[in-house]
């Protein structure tokens, strides 16, 4: 599904990619100041094993211009190294210029998440 919709005041564009059971929404929006962003959100079909009722799990990152390069390197060097093993040296600049500080607070959340 690909919709452009003027009606809606902030969402101007939509896109939904099913994958499974999950399906991916990519969304642009627009400040009230006219600057564009998008939202991604996953949402994952779920079963509520107490009562056996389907329920949405969903996930939201807002993407805003001023990021679209970085995301889409380190995006492109993830898929990269996934589909081939290793990083290509101008992807591993990208990572040398990662703050430590960020990366450590960055890798100490997610432990705290997968640990709950």
């Amino acid at each position: 599904m690909c919709a452009f919709d003027k009606s809606r005041k902030e969402e101007i564009f939509t896109k939904a990619v099913r994958a499974g059971k999950r399906t991916y929404f990519f969304d642009v929006k627009v400040t009230s100041n006219g600057d564009k962003y998008l939202t991604i959100t996953e949402r994952k079909r779920k079963v509520n094993q107490r009562t056996g009722e389907f329920f949405y799990e969903k996930h939201k990152i807002f993407l805003y211009q001023e990021d679209f390069d970085k995301f889409t390197q380190g995006l492109s060097a993830a898929l990269n190294f996934i589909k081939t093993g290793q990083l290509t040296e101008e992807e591993s600049k990208v990572f040398d210029q990662i703050d430590e500080a960020e990366l450590l607070s960055y890798l100490s959340d997610f432990d705290e998440a997968e640990n709950k």
